[in-house]
């Protein structure tokens, strides 16, 4: 009997892909993936997961002011970077007219400190009740490590865009304006008795030398460059106020004194031009 070779039906699986197509899905995952590195190195912020006060210290997170009016006054604020990271920041305010920051964008290095300086323009009024509801917003977030100021754009606080923003709110108030240390004058009750005491015969002389010589100690405390030069100001406005009043009674006794030259007869131009006016028509009547 012959043999039979029956040969073995191979059955298609859904593993035969052609080899063509499997190439073309590699360029595309590898495309894809060479894209999106791309965009997370252009992009200088780094998504890190931290939770909110991890990134800046801010000091103080009251801006107080000692307010005067038509003044412009400065506070600062510092910004302790308590990471290894690079923390970009951004100022904001609810009232940008009254308000100048700088820098209101900028970079605080890993492990180190900013200032950030507020001044606020000169006001023509005062608050009834000195309180302010202005307010300030400063936003943190991780940047990469080399980024500049010039690098920080909006979009890198932007929440939408999945970037994790640190906020810390900010409150304004007003203060008074620090006064001025009076001078203090040191009374001769500190040095009277003790050195008059020790002789019988001089007393009165020994006082009074005590005296004078506590006297020029506390003299070139008082002559300060500060007292001399308010000395010196308030001189020459006493001056000008002197020489003021009297240019102001020269005037007014010009004015009395012409015055009364106008109430006691005729002005000397009237007379003038009342013959001059005669000579005209006697003139035009003769040539009549």
């Amino acid at each position: 009997m012959e043999k039979t070779i029956i040969p073995l039906r191979q059955n298609k699986t859904n593993s035969d892909v052609p080899l063509s197509l499997l190439i073309d899905g590699l360029v595309v995952s590898l495309s894809l993936s060479l894209s999106l590195n791309r965009s997370r190195e252009e992009s200088p912020a780094i998504l890190i997961g931290m939770s909110n006060s991890e990134l800046l210290s801010v000091e103080p997170l009251d801006l107080q002011f000692p307010f005067e009016l038509r003044k412009q006054i400065s506070c600062s604020l510092y910004l302790t970077n308590k990471t290894d990271n690079h923390v970009a920041f951004k100022v904001k305010t609810t009232n940008p007219k009254k308000y100048c920051v700088r820098p209101n964008t900028g970079v605080v290095l890993p492990r180190s400190t900013c200032e950030v300086l507020v001044t606020m323009q000169a006001q023509k009024e005062a608050p009834s009740d000195m309180q302010c509801k202005d307010k300030f917003l400063l936003q943190g977030v991780t940047a990469s490590p080399g980024v500049t100021a010039k690098d920080v754009t909006p979009e890198m606080f932007s929440k939408e865009a999945g970037y994790l923003v640190e906020e810390t709110k900010l409150r304004v108030t007003y203060v008074a304006p620090p006064q001025p240390p009076s001078p203090v004058h040191e009374g001769s009750e500190e040095g009277s008795s003790p050195r008059a005491s020790v002789s019988d015969n001089g007393g009165q002389a020994s006082e009074f030398s005590f005296q004078r010589s506590s006297a020029d100690k506390v003299e070139p405390q008082e002559n300060t460059p500060e007292a001399r030069a308010l000395i010196t100001k308030l001189t020459e406005e006493k001056q000008s106020a002197i020489q003021l009043n009297n240019k102001l009674q020269r005037e007014l006794d010009q004015l009395r004194r012409d015055s009364k030259r106008s109430q006691s007869g005729i002005p000397l131009m009237y007379v003038l031009l009342v013959g001059l006016i005669g000579l005209i028509l006697g003139y035009i009547m003769k040539r009549t």
